[in-house]
Parts: C-alpha cells; structure tokens; sequence
C-alpha cells in the first residue's frame, strides 16, 4: 500500500466522521473527523492554483486548526511542508524561506511586521503568494486572506499524487555551520515514524492528546498526524500555558500529553490539587532534554507518570521511550529503542559499547530523514551505513536501558529549543569591541539549559550590558545569551577550535 500522510486524514473521516478530531482551544472551535477533512479539502482545491506538486509551501503560525488543515492539505497535494520556528526574527526566516525555495508563506496576524519587511525586501525571498490568517482588518494588500480564499472553495477530495518517497516536509534546525539546515522527511520517513510510535507507546484509540508544543516542532508535529493516525482527539494550545494545562486537563478530560522538562517545572509549580483534577491522565511523555530525576519522583507523589523520550528531528521523532511498566523502576533513563527502531551506542573507532560505557547513539530505521536539504556533505557525515550518527553520548545498563548523558556537539537545549553557539558566536563578533568569543551551555533550573557568552575584551570599557544590547534584534529571543562573562583568552586547541569543556569546567553556572 503505497502511503500519503493527508490521506490518513480522509481515511480517518470516513472511518470516524463524528469521532472528535481537534478542539483549537484559543479559537474554541472543535471540529470532527469529517470537518476536518472537509475544511482540509477546501484548502487543498484553494490552493491548487498556486501551488502544484513539489513546491515548497511556508507556515509561520501559531498553534491553530488554520495550521493542522494547511498542513494535512500540502501533504495531500503533494507540495512540502516548510514549517518555521515563529521565534525567530527576519533575517533568520529571510535565510530559511530562500534555501527552501518556498513560493508560497501563511502566517499569522501577530507575525506581520516581519512578514512586511520579508515582502519589502522583495526577491530576497521567492514568495509569491502571501496567505494572512487572522483579522481581515489587519490584512496588508500584498496578501490573501485565509477565510477570503478557503471558504468558497468546495470539500470535494483531490486526487493524491504524491507517495511514499515523495518528500512531505522540510523541518530547519542547527547546522554545523551555525546555519540552519533542513531536514528532509518523506511521506514514508513520517508513516515509519507512526508505525514505530504506535507499536511502542501506550495510546489507545479515543485518548484525549494535549498539544502545547509549538506545531514547527516534530514533537508537536507528529503527534498531531499520529492523532489522526490513531484516532485521537487532539486538544491543542495556541502556546503553552502551565496554570491553561492543568485546567484543560481537568476539563477536557486529558490522557495524554508532551511537555519538554521545564515545561513540566512549570506545571509542578502552579499545580493545586484543590482545583486540579487529573484522574484521567495516564502520563506525561517528556523529552527534548533529559528529565531530572527528582522532577520525575516529584510527579510520582502526584500520581503522575512521566515518560521519558528520545528522538530528534532527524528520526522524525522515535528513538528510544520508557513504557509505563519501567518508569519509576528506571526513572531518568530514556528506555529502550522504540519497537521498529534500532539503537547502538559505539567508540570513535565504531566499535560498539560495553554495558555502562559511554558511547555515541546512534539510530537506524525506516523514519530516518532522507538527508539535508541541499546539504549533501552534512548528510553524508550524518548518515553512515544506514546509521544516523545523533552526536549524543549515552550509556547502556545490563537490561538494555538507555541512559543520555551529554553531546558530543556543542548544541544547547533551552526549554525544548536547540541554539548552535557558532551562530551567536558570529552575531557576537560582529561587535567591534569583542576581540574573542565562546559561547557554552549551563544548566538553568527554568529552562535546562541556557547560553553564555565567554567574551575576550578589544575594547576595555566593553561590559555585559553592551554585548546583550548588540544582539538584541540580531537573534531570536531563545537565542539571546543570558549572561556574559569576561576572560582574558579563550582555550583553544592546535587547530584553533575552542576547548568548550574547559570553559564548561570554569563556568559551571551563572
């Protein structure tokens, strides 16, 4: 059977036309199976004009039901998804819209003063059609209106001629470079996904998923299409709210959520067991960094299991999960490689691992990215012999269980998001008085993780407050360093790469 991710959507609908499909709590607005596919349809038969097999189409939304049906609609279609990080500021959207070759841009009202300076840079970008979702009194001339061009268009189901190899998405993240890179997912890679997800974890047909991930997210994303997939109803959040999660828990009759750790911090710290209630929900997954272990116990008093994940965009999500038997016995390992999924940890020379050494994971299965768009040199460094190469160093315990104990790359993960510190490095630079920099993680009780600036002075009055000020509008928010300290040389090997554990060891902290 040859597999296209919108038609799961219609597969679905006529196997469950009534069964709830999404509730967009922002909107209030809760669609069935058959609505959803419907209003998907009308998407797809708006957009054939503008938009033909292959081409790249651009979401820069918040959470909506106007995203799930743009999304489901370029997969039926058989155009490529592009979904961007609604944090990030113009020249970095600039960047991603451009190497995508994206023609086409939704975005959301609140994001239309980059959106107006994207248009007025003219063809820095290739969009041509410019779609606004939000009020049409905000809407500027260059574009169409959301509503303006759906709602006329009939529900009628297209013909599907995209499949199986035909690419679905391109998802940017860090790059070796400092500059994002796409990873490229194919209608196959994300049905492979589903596949393994299903066959591991604990969902059943009828849960209640809630949703406060950001949808650019392959940990928002694919749950989304695996609630389609598995029959779910998928309650989303416009954006995450910790005192909004407990309620909707409690009202909407929530079993299941994802929540990357210091979102679960945040929820532990607004939690009232007096207004509270959560006798429906099953667990937690929790993933993006690895959960600390008294935030996993401190659940448990609550009767709430936390489920640990690993995965990356590259897998399309799934790579190794605790089931529910082995959460409080392993509490703080990531479990075991999902059920269609390999996983082996193995020295620099290749060879694999004893039990308890650390080794590099690495990841084998049908849901592998494809490779880099137009990268192929990261793509072929990433993927060896089958096997993606994820630069996280882990150990293996005598059962099998995977415990993630740091990187191998320089990557910081702040609240679920990954910063590469060569691209802050580079906006850092750029400061006349900066003679050096490094940039390294240090662990944030709030986020995991959070960035710092290790700065060699050119200019002697330089202080703290003059470098954040320089990379104010220059990175997104997430990115922004959040203290600086001064060294009088940055440590740096033969070859010149800066010896950013030795800087970890110096700077343990804020």
């Amino acid at each position: 059977m040859r597999s296209n991710i919108g038609s799961i959507l219609t597969k679905r609908a006529h196997m469950n036309p009534d069964n709830e499909a999404l509730f967009d709590v922002a909107a209030n607005k809760r669609f069935n199976y058959a609505e959803l596919n419907a209003r998907t349809n009308q998407v797809v038969n708006a957009l054939t004009p503008h938009v033909k097999k292959g081409d790249r189409v651009a979401l820069l939304m918040m959470n909506s039901h106007e995203f799930i049906s743009a999304f489901f609609a370029i997969a039926k279609m058989g155009a490529v998804v592009v979904p961007l990080n609604w944090r990030l500021v113009p020249d970095e959207l600039e960047f991603i819209l451009k190497d995508s070759g994206s023609t086409v841009l939704f975005y959301g009202e609140e994001f239309l003063p980059s959106v107006a300076e994207l248009h007025a840079r003219g063809d820095k970008t290739d969009i041509n059609v410019w779609i606004h979702t939000g009020s049409d009194a905000t809407k500027p001339p260059f574009a169409k209106g959301f509503n303006e061009l759906v709602d006329p268009a009939p529900s009628t189901e297209p013909e599907i001629t995209a499949f199986d190899d035909d690419m679905l998405y391109i998802m940017y993240t860090s790059g070796t470079t400092g500059l994002p890179k796409g990873v490229m997912h194919t209608h196959t890679t994300q049905m492979e996904a589903l596949i393994t997800l299903n066959a591991t974890s604990d969902f059943c047909i009828g849960d209640r998923y809630l949703n406060p991930m950001p949808l650019f997210h392959v940990g928002a994303l694919t749950p989304a299409i695996v609630g389609a997939y598995r029959g779910l109803a998928h309650i989303l959040m416009r954006a995450f709210d910790p005192v909004k999660v407990w309620e909707l828990v409690r009202d909407e009759k929530i079993n299941n959520a994802l929540l990357v750790p210091a979102m679960l911090g945040a929820c532990r710290m607004v939690y009232d067991p007096a207004t509270h209630d959560h006798s429906t929900l099953r667990w937690f997954l929790s993933g993006a960094a690895p959960v600390p272990k008294a935030l996993i116990e401190a659940y448990a008093q609550m009767g709430i299991e936390i489920h640990q994940v690993y995965g990356l965009t590259e897998t399309c999500g799934p790579a190794c999960l605790t089931t529910p038997e082995d959460a409080l016995r392993k509490a703080g390992s990531t479990g075991k490689a999902f059920f269609h999924t390999d996983v082996k940890l193995v020295r620099p020379d290749g060879s694999e691992c004893d039990v308890d050494e650390p080794g590099e994971v690495l990841i084998r299965g049908g849901h592998i990215m494809t490779g880099y768009w137009n990268r192929p040199d990261a793509t072929a460094e990433a993927i060896r012999d089958g096997w993606f190469y994820s630069g996280d160093v882990a150990t293996r315990d005598s059962e099998g269980f995977i415990w993630i104990q740091d990187r191998l790359k320089d990557m910081i993960i702040s609240g679920g998001e990954n910063i590469y510190p060569a691209e802050l490095e580079n906006v850092i630079l750029g400061n006349p008085g900066v003679a050096d920099v490094a940039v390294i993680g240090v662990p944030s009780e709030k986020w995991g993780e959070t960035p710092l600036a290790v700065v060699v002075k050119k200019d002697p009055a330089l202080d703290e407050a003059t470098v954040l000020a320089h990379c104010e509008g220059k990175l997104a928010r997430f990115k922004m360093p959040t203290a600086v300290r001064f060294v009088d040389a940055i440590p740096r090997n033969a070859s010149g790469k800066a010896l950013k554990r030795d800087l970890r060891i110096q700077f343990p902290s804020l």
